[in-house]
C-alpha cells in the first residue's frame, strides 16, 4: 500500500483552493508531521469459533479439547490400549481438497482410529467427513 496523500504541515504549503476550503470551513487543517503519524499495533486474530489455542509438552493446538484428548492418549497408551497416534494426518480428495484429519490413533489391537476433535459439528465438516467416507474405507470419529 503507498504511503502517498495529501498531507501538508502548514496551510500555507496547500494548494490555493484547498486553502480557501480550509477557511471558509472556519478550522485550520492540523499540522501532521512524522511524529503525529504511529503505526497501529497489531491486532491478535480471534479464533472463528472462539477456540483457545493451547500448548502441552512443547505441541501447539487448536484448541483445549484437542490438547485434552492428547493427554488421553497418552495415558491410554500407557495403559497399552494405544500402540501409537499420528497428528495433524492430511486426506486429500477428488477437486484438489483435502481434509484434516487431527489424530490417526493406532491401537494395541490392531485397529486404527481416524479421530477429529471438534466442539461442534460445522456445515464444513459435515460434508468433507461425508466426502472422506465415499471416497475411502474408513470412518471419520468425532472426538
Amino acid at each position: 500500500m503507498s504511503n502517498r496523500g495529501l498531507r501538508y504541515n502548514r496551510i500555507e504549503d496547500m494548494p490555493q483552493g484547498m486553502q480557501q476550503l480550509v477557511h471558509k470551513a472556519g478550522q485550520a487543517a492540523p499540522a501532521r508531521g512524522p511524529a503525529d503519524h504511529q503505526p497501529r499495533a497489531p491486532v491478535e486474530k480471534r479464533p472463528k469459533y472462539g477456540n483457545v489455542i493451547t500448548t502441552v509438552d512443547g505441541i501447539r493446538f487448536d484448541s483445549k479439547r484437542e490438547a485434552r484428548y492428547y493427554e488421553q492418549l497418552k495415558l491410554r497408551q500407557q495403559a497399552g490400549e494405544v500402540h501409537f497416534w499420528l497428528r495433524q494426518v492430511p486426506i486429500h480428495l477428488p477437486g484438489g481438497t483435502r481434509y484434516v484429519l487431527d489424530f490417526l490413533v493406532f491401537l494395541r489391537d490392531g485397529h486404527v482410529d481416524f479421530v477429529d476433535v471438534k466442539g461442534r459439528e460445522t456445515k464444513e465438516f459435515r460434508i468433507k467427513k461425508r466426502e472422506v467416507e465415499h471416497h475411502y474405507p474408513i470412518k471419520v470419529l468425532l472426538a
